[in-house]
């Protein structure tokens, strides 16, 4: 299992509910068609950073995804949203536990 977290800081604060409208509507459920899709979630901080993290079978997956992310905030037009180009961590899942109790590492 791979990962990819983006971090997003210096997020418009007047737009955040733009921003989180068109997450749902748009960016996840694209995501989630990708293959190897494990999961998405977005976390927003008091600060103006949200930050996404995203499971995938593979690397080359999880970078798929990135492309994904990309596109979706040139297409939607959020470069204004969103002016700082993430900061981008990927790498492989080396322990989780899942919430059967089920620990893997």
């Amino acid at each position: 299992m791979h990962a990819t977290v983006r971090r997003y800081e210096g997020v418009e604060q007047s737009s955040k509910d733009e921003l989180k409208r068109k997450i749902g509507e748009s960016l996840m459920p694209n995501l989630s068609k990708l293959p190897g899709f494990g999961g998405y979630y977005v976390v927003e901080s008091d600060n103006g950073v949200f930050t996404s993290f995203g499971l995938f079978d593979n690397s080359a997956q999880a970078e798929e995804s990135t492309r994904v992310a990309a596109n979706w905030v040139r297409d939607q037009k959020l470069e204004t949203i969103l002016p700082n180009a993430p900061k981008i961590t990927s790498g492989e899942v080396i322990a989780h536990k899942l919430t059967n109790g089920t620990v893997q590492a």
